[in-house]
């Protein structure tokens, strides 16, 4: 008698049970890089902000700081944007835990080839940050866009709207403003706005709880400045001053 009274009970649950959904990963960030790959970033530039990303995600201090965290785990995905049509996921949401899953991402972002040559659409970078972020699919403690690039918007829509929009979905926004010292005339403007492009990303770019631009003077700097500021976004939180990385 109980076998007949099972099965229909089983009948009932089992379907349940397969609709369920996982619960999400616990991770400490969700972090998105987006890179400025327009036109004032030539090859070699473009290759040293990828050694860049390499060396910091494999220094020990960006290790640690990852296993400190409560869930002892971050989540990265990589863009890369030029004009306000240029905007590419290089990289979609990878875990990273432990050496392993560092040199996993790292291997991965070494075999892309450059996305785009365009003009400079900040905004298209972060809406795509933003999108990502929607996406994830993780239970992120903190939600982070670290925007990366050598010029200012000049293509696609304003971007202080793509950054209220990011800070008004909760997401922080910090900067990495690459200062070059030496550019050709056409660019100057471009790279060298008035009060200085740090200025510029602190007022148009970065925002939300404890935003810093991290301002770096050229390109080799670049490794170092991406583990100074990865080690304050995963394991001290929310930043309250701006840093300066000196060459």
């Amino acid at each position: 008698m109980r076998r007949f009274v099972l099965v229909p009970l089983l009948a009932c649950v089992l379907p349940l049970l397969a609709n369920t959904p996982a619960l999400a990963e616990d991770v400490d960030v969700a972090l998105v890089l987006v890179t400025d790959v327009s036109r004032s970033i030539d090859d070699g530039e473009f290759k040293l902000e990828k050694d860049g990303y390499a060396s910091a995600f494999s220094n020990p201090k960006v290790l640690e700081a990852i296993k400190g965290g409560p869930a002892g785990q971050i989540a990265v995905s990589y863009v890369e944007f030029a004009s306000g049509f240029e905007v590419r996921t290089v990289l979609d949401w990878m875990v990273i835990r432990d050496r392993a899953s560092a040199d996993a991402f790292i291997q991965r972002l070494n075999a892309e080839s450059r996305s785009f040559w365009g003009r400079t659409a900040i905004s298209a970078g972060i809406d795509q940050g933003v999108q990502l972020l929607a996406e994830t699919g993780l239970n992120a403690a903190r939600r982070v866009i670290d925007v990366c690039g050598d010029g200012t918007n000049n293509a696609g829509r304003e971007v202080a709207e793509a950054r209220d929009d990011a800070v008004k979905a909760g997401i922080t926004i910090n900067g990495l403003a690459i200062i070059n010292e030496h550019p050709v005339s056409w660019t100057f403007a471009h790279v060298q706005p008035p009060g200085g492009l740090a200025n510029y990303y602190r007022e148009n770019v970065t925002g939300g709880p404890g935003s810093f631009v991290l301002e770096v003077h050229d390109f080799p700097s670049f490794g170092e400045a991406m583990t100074r500021k990865l080690v304050d976004e995963i394991a001290s939180g929310p930043a309250a001053a701006s840093f300066a990385a000196k060459p």
